[in-house]
């Protein structure tokens, strides 16, 4: 009985009718003040998070999650390498490619890499039959020298569906008249969109074929990508097929590829994170001094307490009580109000949007038109440990003030 006392005293404190108005005001302001922080850094890390999970599936869609090529020169045995991944039950796809260095010349000239891929098997690995916005995938066709641009990279060269682009290549032929880099004119039949620049202004399509014999590859092959069913063991699973194979492979994954992207994405995360954290904190600071004029106010009646025999550890637990009630209700505003905005903040934002007759991210400006949100549980249990533990911080130097009153001193003018 006597344990729960302060609590008891504490929660008594935030039903009871105050003297003094201006410690309720303080009170609500830091209620108010923990949960616009807690609303705020749960919104900003939801939209980061869906940015970056945007991003990952835009770049995912073009790429492998894992690739497995030869060393020193192309992989001959690639159908070998096709059927044993196919085999493995953690792959869900598997398909032959190619990647060379190109010049592109239509109107203009620009630098791409031109990927030679197989039409009937290059849907297992990647959604890029999804990111056409003219022509298809299945135009291209051995032996026919058409290619797919990206779609920033057709607008570069001038060159639209029906043009012609010549593609030169660094390795040379030797004729008569000297060493002459190859080339070949291709039609183009296609764009793509992957929304990301990346690849929309640095790569082009063809026919595994074409590029085999543009390149001199004779029956070789690049590598062989992968796509698996947890993109997470990437890694471990290109590795074993490489060991399977046997002979010297070089294994690639997505992650390793695209390390320093989604590092800087992390680490941006994680520093918006220590910054709007520094809101909250600022909210803790409010309810520091709300304690403190509490702790003023309420100095007879520690005095009568510790008088009665109630110990000044008993006294600090009263006030650290009161101000953790505050702040958990700051939280759990926060929260009850940030996930519902988070997980809808592209509704609110269209909503403005109509309201002002504006689009604040247009289409064609941006790639991301929208605002992608993804809550994610962790992160709001972190959000709310964090404040939970500013707020615990926040009380125990008032709740100290409180322990050391002295009664004498206290009641000598009552």
């Amino acid at each position: 009985m006597l344990a729960n006392l302060p609590i008891a005293i504490g929660l008594r404190y935030l039903r009871a009718k105050r003297r003094n108005g201006f410690i309720s005001f303080l009170s609500l302001a830091s209620i108010l003040g923990i949960s616009l922080g807690v609303l705020v850094l749960i919104t900003t890390i939801s939209v980061m998070s869906g940015f970056q999970h945007e991003l990952r599936e835009r770049i995912l869609g073009m790429v492998a999650h894992a690739t497995v090529s030869g060393i020193g020169g192309p992989l001959r045995d690639w159908p070998t390498a096709v059927a044993a991944a196919d085999a493995d039950p953690r792959v869900l796809g598997a398909a032959p490619y190619t990647e060379t260095e190109s010049l592109l010349q239509g109107r203009a000239r620009r630098g791409a890499i031109v990927r030679g891929v197989l039409p009937a098997l290059e849907p297992r690995v990647s959604e890029l039959a999804d990111k056409m916005v003219q022509g298809s995938l299945d135009d291209l066709q051995a032996g026919e020298y058409r290619i797919i641009l990206g779609r920033e990279l057709s607008l570069v060269l001038g060159s639209g569906v029906g043009d012609s682009v010549n593609v030169y290549i660094s390795e040379s032929s030797v004729t008569p008249l000297g060493a002459m880099p190859r080339a070949r004119r291709f039609e183009v039949v296609g764009i793509f969109e992957a929304g990301a620049q990346e690849y929309d202004l640095g790569m082009a399509l063809v026919h595994l074929e074409d590029a085999q014999r543009l390149g001199r590859m004779g029956d070789g092959v690049t590598g062989v990508r992968l796509k698996l069913e947890d993109l997470w063991e990437a890694y471990p699973v290109a590795r074993d097929l490489s060991d399977q194979l046997g002979g010297g492979y070089r294994v690639r994954d997505w992650m390793r590829d695209n390390a320093n992207f989604f590092r800087a994405l992390k680490m941006e995360k994680t520093v918006m994170f220590i910054l709007l954290s520094l809101v909250i904190a600022i909210a803790a600071f409010g309810l520091v001094s709300s304690l403190v004029m509490l702790v003023q106010d309420k100095q007879s009646d520690i005095a009568v307490l510790r008088t009665l025999g109630m110990s000044p550890g008993a006294v600090m637990r009263v006030f650290v009580v009161q101000g953790l009630v505050i702040g958990v209700v700051g939280i759990a505003v926060g929260v009850g109000v940030g996930v519902p905005l988070a997980a809808n903040l592209s509704h609110v934002v269209h909503f403005i949007e109509r309201l002002a007759g504006a689009e604040l991210m247009p289409a064609d400006v941006y790639y991301i038109s929208g605002v992608p949100t993804l809550v994610d549980p962790s992160d709001v249990a972190m959000v709310a440990a964090v404040a939970f533990v500013m707020c615990l911080l926040a009380t125990l130097y008032p709740a100290w003030r409180a322990s050391r009153v002295d009664p004498a001193t206290a009641l000598r003018y009552e």
